[in-house]
């Protein structure tokens, strides 16, 4: 199979709804969710949007910037309630070498510790390994997000190492090492069973 590029597609969960960020459509809704909250955006490469136009431009350059690198960004909506929640991306993206990354993620703080990453982690990969064709996942964090590591490990994703002093963070001033994982077409079987039996749990 030929690995493909992402495409303009939603995505259906139980839980959620993966659609295309549009700036105009969500901003008000992820600004509700959680602008302004520096715990939600203490770890992202941006300072937190004070109002909702800030939001609505960051959200625009992040659509932009995963489409630059062969991607797409998706906003987070949860079915449940109708709002989007958050959003997260494909980037990276190598048809050639069949491998993406997922990142740039984030939820308001309502949203953490519920079904929403599991399931929208399950859709992302379920679709670039299954539909796209991906060999290769590989996610990113900050060495001293240790919940996000922890989120990541338990994708069933493999730590494989440190990049040090990998990026300057969003203040301006102190640099993080970035701790990369992978999942492999090989192991996703085994991790889709896992993450479906931790849905209906």
């Amino acid at each position: 199979m030929v690995a493909k590029s992402p495409a303009p597609t939603a995505l259906e969960g139980r839980f959620v709804r993966l659609e295309p960020l549009d700036p105009s459509a969500h901003a008000a809704d992820l600004f509700a969710a959680g602008g302004g909250d520096e715990e939600v955006w203490r770890w992202l490469p941006a300072e937190p949007p004070a109002t909702e136009e800030e939001l609505r431009e960051l959200a625009g350059r992040v659509a932009a910037a995963a489409r630059a690198a062969g991607g797409l960004a998706f906003a987070v909506r949860e079915r449940a309630g109708g709002r989007a929640v958050g959003w997260t991306t494909y980037h990276d993206v190598s048809t050639v070498d069949e491998r993406l990354e997922i990142g740039w993620t984030w939820y308001g703080r309502a949203h953490w510790r519920t079904p929403v990453n599991t399931e929208t982690k399950l859709l992302l990969m379920g679709h670039a390994f299954d539909t796209l064709g991906m060999g290769r996942i590989c996610w990113k964090t900050d060495h001293l997000n240790v919940r996000s590591q922890q989120a990541i490990v338990r994708l069933g994703a493999v730590r494989e190492g440190v990049f040090r002093r990998h990026r300057l963070r969003s203040d301006g001033v102190t640099w993080r090492d970035s701790v990369y994982f992978s999942m492999l077409a090989t192991e996703w079987p085994d991790a889709e069973a896992r993450l479906r039996a931790r849905l209906e749990s």
